[in-house]
């Protein structure tokens, strides 16, 4: 498989990186808001309930101002004196205000928080779900550490907003046009004075918005840096890398480097609308002097007003103060969560190249399983620029039912790009491959895939027990049909030789166990699965000639009664293959026998040559005779 050229590791590829981040833009997409609120849907009910615990309480807590002129004007400076009775009377009602709102409060908070954090786990779960469908194309070309980021970091970085946006907005919103309402009883004169700026401070919050988003997708851009970095470099195949070549030191300065540059945006993060706020907190502040000096006017010139009306209106102007910014604070954070929905929405808007036919086919009963043909196959892996490089071309051979099946040559010649055709890993460019007598392109990829049993040469074990990673392949397996497939992957003996046995933990990626152990335990997951077609691709090239014949021996076991397709480097692993197809730069240029293809003296020959196999086995055991 053809794929890109990486970046060079080290202090110009980070530069190269940093500098894309920095002109990094939110990703475009359409209706987003719209797409953020179906989020909430499944959740109307709470959510409606959620609203009018914010309308009840907004409307609370206006209402205490109001009391207060009257307690000023009716209990404390009445005529006649001080009215006890009246002003009890009014403390105990704004007491009890208080705190049914306190009260409402709480409530809501766990609404809201049971709201957003579900939403949030929905968002993040199916994302996830939507990646497992992503064809493999789309792993090779990502790194998983961006891939990571976009699950962890943009979706935890949206968490605030939906937990509190909805609450935040109703409930400040409310708020405000209540206690708009309540100065314009009060005074309409005073309400001018008190909200004559608010136009402009609503302009400067849009453009410090701007700017937020800008840097806060440039934020989660230099945390997907850091986490690549970090899945990279602290797997147990990189930690073996740097060690070996002695680069710790420059592993770690490359991650201080990223790690710099997420520091300092996140200092302008935090600063940015820094001086927007203090604007606003000054302006609303020096309001009620303002208010004072005014009042003197008015009074002056002949309004009617009371000291009860000026103490409540100033104390109504102060209520409208912390929601007016809550709501300006909210609306900077949309702006600036916005970018971080653009980017979940533009994985959720990916789609594979790779799906299931709208009415699918099926394998019957009397179909040939495990018949593998490929009809005149072309494919081509699109590179950077979006053009074609071919691969594969004209290329056609059948594997019947118990037949094994080989294919060699030189690396490059497209001997894997075949084994990645067959369990629709790809899709071919030309031509057909059929599974059981059906088009691939025309059964469900899951059902293609029960009939496929895969051992590739990269053995992969979760950092598990020996009994989890075997009971991946099938979940419902009795005790007993997991330790026959053991048995007959010649790797049971050594198993319960461990002191946990069957519950010995393999380590990341099954480091505590030698390369022969791996393969072995791969080969009884894949007998677990019992299918009928078996994939092997280069299953035996990474082991030690002890290792390799003991899993050889393991794997002619399994492949017994199964169709078999091998992809082979060493041809001593399939001299006995049933067909054994040479592959040269994209094409089958030969097929035939072992004893066969050395006879015709052509392209096999010439391999068997350079790997010391210049005999048949007929003449081996002639010459053993």
């Amino acid at each position: 498989m053809s794929g890109g050229g990486r970046p060079r590791r080290g202090v110009a590829s980070s530069d190269t990186e940093a500098q894309k981040a920095a002109n990094a833009t939110a990703p475009k997409v359409d209706h987003l808001l719209r797409r953020i609120g179906h989020l909430f849907a499944p959740h109307r009910a709470m959510l409606t309930l959620t609203i009018a615990l914010v309308l009840i309480d907004a409307a609370l807590t206006v209402a205490p101002p109001l009391l207060t002129q009257q307690a000023f004007d009716r209990g404390l400076f009445p005529e006649g004196g001080p009215n006890i009775p009246v002003l009890a009377e009014l403390v105990g009602l704004m007491i009890l205000i208080w705190v049914v709102s306190a009260g409402l409060g709480i409530w809501q908070t766990y609404l809201t928080a049971t709201i957003g954090n579900n939403v949030m786990g929905t968002m993040r779960v199916d994302l996830f779900r939507h990646l497992q469908a992503m064809e493999l194309g789309f792993f090779t070309r990502t790194k998983t550490g961006v891939i990571q980021s976009r699950l962890a970091n943009d979706v935890g970085g949206v968490a605030g907003v939906l937990s509190n946006t909805v609450s935040s907005v109703i409930g400040n919103l409310v708020t405000v046009i209540a206690a708009l309402v309540a100065m314009l009883l009060l005074s309409w004169q005073l309400t001018l004075i008190a909200v004559v700026l608010l136009p402009l401070l609503a302009l400067a919050q849009r453009r410090v918005g701007r700017v937020r988003a800008r840097i806060a997708t440039q934020t989660q851009e230099s945390l997907s840096d850091m986490t690549a970095i970090t899945q990279e470099t602290l797997s147990v195949s990189g930690i073996l890398l740097a060690k070996s070549f002695g680069r710790q030191e420059s592993e770690t300065e490359r991650y201080a480097g990223e790690n710099r540059r997420q520091i300092g945006l996140q200092v302008r993060q935090a600063m940015s609308g820094q001086g927007f706020f203090a604007l606003v907190q000054i302006f609303l502040s020096i309001v009620p002097a303002v208010i004072y000096l005014v009042s003197a006017y008015l009074i002056e010139g002949g309004a009617d007003l009371t000291a009860g009306t000026i103490v409540a209106f100033t104390t109504v102007q102060a209520r409208l103060m912390w929601p007016l910014l809550g709501l300006m604070r909210v609306a900077l954070d949309l702006q600036t969560s916005a970018a971080l929905f653009a980017r979940i929405f533009e994985y959720f808007d990916l789609r594979p190249t790779i799906a299931d036919p709208a009415v699918p086919e099926s394998i019957g009963l009397g179909d040939p399983v495990g018949r593998v043909e490929f009809r005149d196959v072309a494919f081509s892996y699109p590179d950077q620029t979006g053009s074609h490089a071919r691969i594969l071309k004209d290329v056609s051979f059948v594997a019947e039912p118990g037949q094994r099946i080989a294919f060699v040559g030189a690396s490059g010649a497209g001997k894997t790009t075949i084994s990645y055709l067959i369990p629709r890993f790809y899709d071919a460019t030309g031509g057909a491959v059929m599974m059981g007598g059906h088009d691939v392109r025309n059964l469900r990829q899951q059902e293609v895939l029960d009939q496929i049993g895969i051992v590739s040469q990269e053995t992969y074990l979760f950092h598990a027990t020996i009994r989890e990673n075997l009971l991946y392949a099938k979940p419902d397996a009795t005790e007993g049909e997991m330790r026959r497939a053991a048995e007959a992957a010649s790797i049971s003996a050594t198993i319960e030789a461990f002191p946990d046995g069957y519950d010995t933990v393999v380590g990341e990626r099954g480091y505590r166990l030698s390369g022969g152990e791996k393969q072995r335990i791969a080969i009884a997951r894949v007998l677990l699965k019992d299918p009928p077609v078996l994939l092997l691709d280069e299953a035996t090239s990474a082991l030690d000639s002890v290792s390799e014949r003991a899993v050889q021996e393991a794997l002619d076991e399994a492949s017994a009664g199964r169709t078999t397709i091998a992809i082979a480097h060493r041809l001593s692993t399939v001299v006995d293959a049933d067909i054994i197809h040479v592959v040269d730069r994209g094409r089958i240029v030969e097929s035939g026998t072992h004893d066969d293809l050395l006879a015709r003296g052509g392209a096999y020959a010439a391999l068997a040559a350079r790997q010391g196999l210049t005999t048949t086995p007929r003449q081996d055991a002639a010459l053993e005779a």
